[in-house]
């Protein structure tokens, strides 16, 4: 597997690489599998790719904070990046990959990887909860989702590592969707920290996916052309 360490100046561009790297895999018969590793240096919303941003989003406070909403090509619900989070994004092959054959044997599959890694940095009990978040003691750590091609999926997800929690409850409402553990908690009584080193968790999810070698030539054309004609356009982001 390539290894991509590549934080991008604006979150259009993180998010259009993501989907460059995605369509890059698919259509250039490549061999190789991803994991690109990245960490936000300003805050900013992200809704799923079939949310309502007026329903999922508190608009006027992210107005007023000047916090841009985007929308990834991904499912899942809405989230708060920011400084204090780490990104990571898995180009995998589906062809001839047994647990890649579905959404829930992906979702399991790269849940559990995950939650190994993570418990072996921490040395305490890690669960895969709601299919796609990983929690300790209860307390939400890490949300995820998945897009399917043919022959490639793009699995992505956020760690919050010492993310400011109170910001999410300023500026996003309780989500229209709850995982039934969530039990209708406060953004502030469901989030957690982990407070771990970027480096340390970065080092982590390289070993558990093999990331051996460093992916020299990403399609950066590909994710200039995606930014300027997607995820920076209103018509994306807020197309519902």
């Amino acid at each position: 597997m390539k290894y991509l360490d590549l934080a991008l100046p604006t979150p259009a561009e993180n998010l259009a690489c993501d989907e460059a790297l995605l369509d890059w895999c698919e259509v250039s018969h490549c061999a190789d599998e991803i994991l690109r590793v990245w960490e936000p240096a300003d805050y900013f919303v992200v809704v799923g790719y079939a949310n309502k941003a007026a329903t999922e989003v508190n608009l006027p406070a992210c107005e007023a904070r000047q916090v841009p909403v985007l929308r990834r090509c991904s499912g899942g619900g809405t989230v708060l990046q920011g400084p204090g989070c780490l990104n990571y994004t898995l180009i995998l092959k589906i062809a001839g990959a047994e647990p890649l054959r579905s959404i829930a044997t992906t979702n399991c599959f790269v849940m559990n990887r995950n939650r190994e890694a993570l418990e072996t940095l921490l040395k305490r009990p890690v669960k895969v909860q709601g299919h796609i978040d990983l929690a300790i003691s209860g307390l939400k750590c890490s949300g995820n989702s998945q897009r399917r091609r043919r022959r490639f999926l793009l699995f992505h997800g956020t760690f919050l590592l010492n993310f400011d929690v109170p910001l999410v409850q300023e500026l996003l409402p309780l989500p229209s969707q709850q995982p039934g553990y969530r039990q209708n908690r406060a953004h502030t009584d469901f989030l957690t920290n982990l407070k771990l080193p970027a480096g340390e968790l970065k080092a982590a999810l390289r070993r558990t996916w093999n990331a051996t070698s460093p992916l020299r030539s990403p399609p950066l054309l590909a994710m200039a052309a995606l930014t300027r004609e997607k995820y920076a356009t209103r018509e994306w982001n807020f197309k519902f």
